[in-house]
């Protein structure tokens, strides 16, 4: 007695294969159940790929050349103008330690505590804000 089981996945069968099998099939004194059998197939789709065959199905799909993607080069980017005046900045929250954070318009955070020197920390504001 054999036990047949199907815990195996499926297997892709490319077209050549089946071609080769169903011309395996049709050879003098061949069963579809041997071939079937000896391929580990099922006869039913041994019959799917022979009706195929007879059908003109089993061909293999198309080649297509292979192909360049159209590209475009844009014309360089122009710098950006300086602005006219110097970026004013925001002041943030003054934390419980008694620092400030003071974050800039190009994104540069500048943290200082509480006691800085007001005219010191003007000139730095301006350095960091001058081109």
């Amino acid at each position: 007695m054999e036990v047949v089981t199907r815990g195996e996945r499926r297997r892709a069968w490319s077209v050549e294969q089946k071609r080769l099998i169903v011309a395996e099939a049709m050879q003098p004194g061949a069963t579809p159940t041997e071939v079937a059998r000896r391929w580990g197939i099922g006869t039913g789709l041994l019959y799917t790929w022979r009706r195929q065959f007879f059908a003109g199905e089993l061909v293999d799909p198309p080649v297509t050349a292979p192909a360049f993607a159209q590209v475009s080069l844009a014309p360089p980017a122009e710098p950006e103008a300086a602005p006219p005046h110097p970026p004013t900045a925001t002041v943030g929250t003054v934390p419980a330690v008694g620092q400030m954070e003071i974050v800039l318009p190009g994104g540069a955070v500048v943290r200082v505590g509480a006691d800085v020197d007001g005219a010191a920390l003007r000139r730095v504001l301006a350095a960091l804000a001058s081109p």
